[in-house]
């Protein structure tokens, strides 16, 4: 019985310590899938399943445990950035800066409140174990282990910060969902009224929407004048794939002339297409599709994106019109629809539809790749490329006026930046980004288990003396005021101020908390895209000041 022996107990046994993960990760998995009152905690039980095991003695060399959740945080913050990177800087556009300050003030108001506690409680409770407890409040995960990472600069000796974040998540999840409760009541919504709004803003959304129209030639001022010129006159964007002249169908290129009577298939944004009839024509009822069938020779086809020297070239830089004899309609990026403009940068990954000969859609096929199993070849190099300069960014020292020492932004903040930038910019320097999103995902996944499960397992041995002995049930109580008050308060704001929907607002609670269990409430609450739209615009901010702020907060204050 020996091998069993050494199999359970020996901590320098590589068998002993892939058999506690898989254990740890198993365990922890299987048992965040346990709902209570609609709600669970999710994959953070993995946590709790290593607190659990450290507790009975189980745990592994500790330069292992190390290494193992150092390098499962990068995985996860360097993937959340390549996920986050193409959005993160649209996000501010229009309607999303009003959403991104309420946002930013959210977080303002959890660090406000974690330090008028600690001065309160006259440093009873310590700066680390605050900053713990301030990322289990907020559901951060990351932010803790920027916050550990932090510690190991400063060479901290003193408890696991874990213990901290371990007490004060599982309120904060409730406290989350309990907020949103709260907000309903008080500024009592009319949950149909919001949906009835929320409906009517996606009607009446033109933006970048590719939008449809059939219209005849009537301007006389038009005749003899090409498409080329015809676009430059109404400064608006616009593809024409299909003209019927003469009574015969044809693919436009720039040089097509233009006559009275001429019917023109138009694809536009759909607040351009009011002012496009009103300079060519008025609309009409066409049947292009069955015009389509009679003329063989033309066809319309999805192409995928997968050459890898396409990516970050735009459309007007391929000439489709002018070198093959086709039109490019619309693009098809992530689920979602945009119009073809000139100006629209290509990605690995694009779904490109094209209209005009057969032959010619060949060549463009060739042209762009069109094999869907270079997508589902990793891009490794990109990742480990990206973890490198990340790493050489978190390690350059930074000096900041006042502070005895350089800050750095060590292995949680440097990824993070880097991955954020090559997610949006990496198409400029030849660097592929695509990544499916099941292979972004389960990077992620593996990497927050392999922290959560070694951060568990260390903390472990003290937790339980902690939480009994200790100030459990003190780090339990600031951690639902650090969550519940700054979202009771800028929720109003948001309510009141900025006249936010309510399921918007759900959403944005959800996002600036960077947490998916109350997305999910929220998502079943709602039973319309709201809440989605609203965490996916606040979420890349969010989640890089969660993770800066949990650092500068230990580089500054315990330092």
């Amino acid at each position: 019985m020996d091998w069993l022996q050494s199999l359970l107990w020996d901590p320098s046994s590589v068998a002993h310590i892939v058999f506690l993960y898989a254990f740890v990760v198993a365990a922890g998995v299987y048992l965040g899938k346990i709902k209570i009152f609609g709600v669970s905690l999710g994959v953070t039980f993995v946590l709790f399943a290593g607190i659990l095991m450290g507790h009975f003695g189980f745990t592994a060399d500790t330069h292992i445990l190390h290494f193992i959740r150092e390098f499962g945080l990068i995985l996860f913050v360097f993937c959340i950035g390549l996920q986050v990177g193409p959005s993160f800087f649209s996000s501010f556009k229009k309607g999303g800066i009003s959403m991104n300050l309420i946002a930013v003030g959210i977080v303002a108001l959890n660090i406000a409140i974690a330090l008028i506690m600690y001065y309160a409680l006259q440093g009873r409770v310590e700066i680390p174990m605050m900053v713990g407890v301030l990322c289990g409040a907020v559901t951060n995960t990351p932010g803790l282990g920027a916050a550990n990472e932090a510690l190991s600069q400063l060479d901290y000796s003193g408890p696991e910060i874990a213990m901290g974040y371990a007490c004060a998540y599982p309120l904060g999840v409730i406290g989350i969902i309990l907020s949103m409760i709260v907000i309903r009541y008080i500024c009592r919504v009319d949950m149909g009224k919001e949906a009835a709004d929320i409906q009517r803003g996606e009607e009446a959304n033109p933006h970048l929407k590719p939008f449809i129209v059939s219209l005849e030639v009537q301007n006389e001022a038009l005749v003899g004048k090409n498409l080329s010129q015809v676009q430059k006159f109404l400064a608006r964007d616009f593809v024409c794939s299909r003209i019927i002249q003469d009574g015969e169908i044809h693919i436009p290129n720039a040089n097509t002339t233009l006559h009275v009577g001429d019917k023109m298939y138009i694809v536009c944004a759909e607040d351009d297409s009011e002012a496009i009839a009103a300079f060519i024509g008025p609309q009409v009822d066409m049947d292009w599709e069955d015009l389509k069938q009679q003329d063989k020779t033309m066809v319309s086809r999805r192409i995928l994106v997968t050459q890898p020297n396409i990516n970050g070239k735009t459309l007007g830089e391929l000439h489709f019109s002018s070198m093959y004899g086709v039109n490019v309609t619309r693009v098809n990026r992530s689920g979602m629809d945009l119009f073809a403009s000139r100006q629209l940068t290509l990605q690995v990954g694009d779904r490109v539809m094209v209209v005009g000969p057969q032959d010619a859609i060949e060549r463009v096929a060739h042209l762009l790749g069109n094999q869907l199993k270079r997508l589902d070849h990793p891009n490794i190099v990109t990742i480990f490329v990206g973890i490198l300069c990340g790493i050489l960014f978190g390690s350059l020292p930074i000096a900041i006026p006042g502070m005895p020492t350089p800050v750095k932004l060590g292995l949680a903040g440097g990824p993070l930046i880097i991955s954020i930038l090559i997610g949006r910019f990496g198409y400029k320097v030849k660097l592929v980004t695509y990544t499916t999103m099941s292979a972004n995902l389960m990077l992620r996944e593996i990497g927050i288990v392999l922290f959560l499960a070694s951060v568990g397992l260390k903390a472990g041995g003290n937790f339980v003396q902690t939480v009994v002995e200790g100030d459990g049930l003190l780090y339990v109580g600031i951690g639902f005021l650090i969550t519940f008050i700054p979202l009771l308060v800028m929720g109003m704001v948001a309510r009141w101020y900025y006249k936010l929907n309510y399921f918007t607002l759900m959403g944005l609670i959800a996002g600036s908390n960077t947490d998916p269990p109350a997305l999910a409430y929220a998502n079943q609450t709602a039973g319309n895209d709201a809440p989605a739209v609203g965490y996916s615009t606040v979420y890349p901010l969010a989640m890089f000041l969660r993770i800066l702020t949990a650092q500068l907060l230990i580089l500054l204050m315990a330092g």
